[in-house]
Parts: structure tokens; C-alpha cells; sequence
């Protein structure tokens, strides 16, 4: 019997985040095991449909096809429906079309709902309107950790029972060969603090931005990547400005392992994360992590990270000394951070997806998916 799904890939045409990161590694790994024919993927055909003009990613058993002539959320609404024979659809980056019913799609958080600050009025109610819708039409939801899974329970977005959890992975980093370019090497130092994210309230960059004079006068850098200047924090542009904070903006794989590996640590602040791929990344490089003790962090780095209350600085500052300070605690962190990132697996996710297309289609299997909490 043939099993036929098509996977949504309006991610395709949009910039990468790690909601995108989360697509298109999930969908290599789901070409592997089609590859593979292991009992989950036998008999299962797989399509990747796509507005015009998306990009192209190495796909050797999954079929690509561009479909129509609209993108954005018309086209997933309207046009990505009306392509899809009998079969079941995925959709992985939090929006699919609400008129499919043997779908399965991954919302990755609550944040319109914890953090609207976030996101402007329209975003928020869009949103708002229809995700839940989703929760309900979808024949399963995942999402990327416990913690959204009780946010999005919580908030009446989904029930538990029709859900489940499907992590992020760290293969992706393993690829990366750290490379060095002309402006990490000037940001990189024993003593550099690297912070990766976006203006967005609830990344609290501002918490460090706002003690870089605190910083500076203990000897520490700060380099940001994925903001391309002050000019997006409006207040305390004297601290946002100062001499030991370097601007990256958008950076490439490489230069980003290099610039991890060579610092002192990544710092994730952030008030609410659905899963904080970063975090994940650094570990899995060798890059000491401090983040904060709140929303999804504590469970996704385990033993594996220093903690501190995201709006606590001395708690902050506290550990990047103690991090500078001790060579056996900077060891002892990268050992562990690298141990827990093996427990998270591209591989092991896409085999998570592939058991959920399989009950969607009634097909019985003896395959147990071990979970990447079960590891640790």
C-alpha cells in the first residue's frame, strides 16, 4: 500500500530563523530514512510543495514542486490545499491550511500569548485566531519541548491528548567548520559574552546592552549576532553604543562556530523560548552557555548550563566571572554541554514525525521513537 503526504514548504520562502532551521533540517533527515526504507518510511511517498521562486534545498527521495502563482498565507490557505490528493500533509513552521484534516502541524510556542509585547497588533491577532483554529482542525500538533506543550495547553490552544512533542536537533552544528572572518575576529576574546537573537522584547538583550559599562569595567566584550546595529534599541544609546559591544549583524555558519568556540560563552536572557535552538548550538560546538532560568531553557540544558534570573544582572555578572575566572568550570561546562546536546537529534525527531504519519494512515508498527528526554 502506498502512503502518500506532502510537506508544506512555505518555509521555503521565507528568511531562516529556527522555526525555518527546524524545517529544513527535518526534512533532510526525512529524506534520509525514506532513503533508508526502514519500517516506518516503506511504502511512503513524500512531496515538498512550495511557492514560486522558494529556495532549493539537497533532496534525493523527497519530490519538490513549486505550486501556483501567490505565496505567503494565501497561498497556503488557498492554493497549497487544492494541490494535495488524499493523503496527509505536515506542516512544520506553526501555520498550515485549516481546511486539511489529515494534517499534522507543529506550533513551536504560546508567545503571542506570553510575550505580545513582541509583536505587533495584527501579528497578535492573526495569531491568536489561528492557531487555536489549527488546535482543533489538525489531526495532531507538536511542538518542541514540555514547556510549550503545557503553554499552548494552557491557553486552550491545543489538548494534550492530540498532541506531542518533537525537539529540536544539533546535527546541523556538527557540520558547521568554524571560520573566522575579518569582523569576528575582532569581536572574539577569553573574554567576549556572545548574544544571538533579534530587537523582540522578550529576548531580553537589554539586560546585558544595559550593563555593558558594568561589563566593560570588569574587562568583558559583547558580540551580538543578528542585530546589525544600535539603532533598534531606542533608549540608553550611550550604553548600546559602547566600546565593547560589537555589532555583527548576520553571520555565517562558520563564522558563527568560530566565534563560539573562541569566546568565553554565550548569554540567552530570554523571558520565554519554545525550545532556544542557540542555546543547543553552543553546547553542541563546545561553547559554555549561561541562560536564563526560565520557560523552556531549564529543561532543554539540563545540568548542562549556568542560570540566572533574566532580570537579576548581578546574577548575570556572577557567572560570566566565575566562567573567566575558573579553566575547571569552563571544562567541566563544555564536557557537559556537549553530553547534553547529543540527547537532541534531527534524526530521532524525524522518526517522531514519521511514527505520527503512520497512525494518521492506520498503519500499525512494532518501531518505538525514544524520545530525547529519555536519554537524560
Amino acid at each position: 500500500m502506498t502512503r502518500r503526504w506532502t510537506i508544506n514548504g512555505r518555509f521555503l520562502s521565507q528568511p531562516t530563523t529556527g522555526v525555518q532551521r527546524y524545517a529544513r533540517e527535518l526534512v533532510g533527515s526525512l529524506d534520509t530514512l525514506i532513503a533508508e526504507q526502514g519500517p516506518l518510511a516503506r511504502g511512503l511517498e513524500v512531496r515538498l510543495h512550495c511557492p514560486p521562486g522558494s529556495d532549493q534545498i539537497p533532496l534525493a527521495f523527497i519530490e519538490r514542486h513549486e505550486i501556483g502563482r501567490t505565496s505567503g498565507h494565501i497561498w497556503e490557505q488557498t492554493r497549497l490545499p487544492l494541490s494535495l490528493d488524499s493523503g496527509g500533509l505536515l506542516s512544520l513552521c506553526n501555520t498550515g491550511p485549516l481546511l486539511s484534516r489529515k494534517h499534522i502541524v507543529c506550533i513551536h510556542d504560546a508567545n503571542v500569548w506570553n510575550a505580545p509585547q513582541s509583536y505587533s497588533r495584527a501579528f497578535r491577532n492573526f495569531y491568536k485566531m489561528l492557531l487555536p483554529c489549527l488546535g482543533k482542525t489538525a489531526w495532531r500538533v507538536s511542538t518542541v519541548s514540555d514547556y510549550s506543550l503545557g503553554e499552548l495547553v494552557r491557553r486552550g490552544v491545543i489538548t494534550a491528548q492530540r498532541a506531542f512533542v518533537a525537539p529540536n536537533g544539533r546535527e546541523h552544528a556538527l557540520r558547521w567548520t568554524p571560520e573566522h572572518s575579518v569582523r569576528t575576529r575582532l569581536a572574539v576574546s577569553p573574554e567576549t559574552i556572545v548574544m544571538i537573537g533579534s530587537a523582540a522584547p522578550h529576548k531580553n538583550m537589554g539586560l546585558l546592552l544595559n550593563m555593558a559599562d558594568r561589563l566593560a569595567e570588569a574587562g568583558f566584550r559583547i558580540a551580538i549576532v543578528g542585530m546589525s546595529g544600535s539603532r533598534v534599541f531606542r533608549s540608553g544609546p550611550a550604553r548600546t553604543e559602547a566600546r565593547n559591544i560589537h555589532w555583527l549583524g548576520r553571520i555565517s555558519d562558520g563564522e558563527l562556530a568560530a566565534l563560539l568556540k573562541d569566546s568565553l560563552c554565550l548569554a540567552f536572557p530570554s523571558l520565554t523560548e519554545g525550545f532556544g535552538l542557540p542555546a543547543l548550538e553552543a553546547m553542541a560546538v563546545g561553547c559554555p552557555v549561561v541562560v536564563s532560568d526560565r520557560a523552556s531553557l531549564p529543561e532543554v540544558c539540563g545540568n548542562a548550563a549556568l542560570f540566572a534570573p533574566p532580570d537579576d544582572p548581578e546574577a548575570w555578572l556572577d557567572c560570566f566571572v566565575q566562567l573567566r575566572n575558573s579553566q575547571h568550570l569552563r571544562l567541566q561546562m563544555i564536557g557537559k554541554g556537549r553530553a547534553r546536546s547529543s540527547a537532541y537529534s534531527w534524526r530521532a525527531t524525524a522518526l517522531r514525525y514519521l511514527e505520527a504519519m503512520a497512525a494518521a494512515d492506520g498503519v500499525e508498527t512494532d518501531t518505538k521513537v525514544v524520545r530525547a528526554r529519555e536519554f537524560t
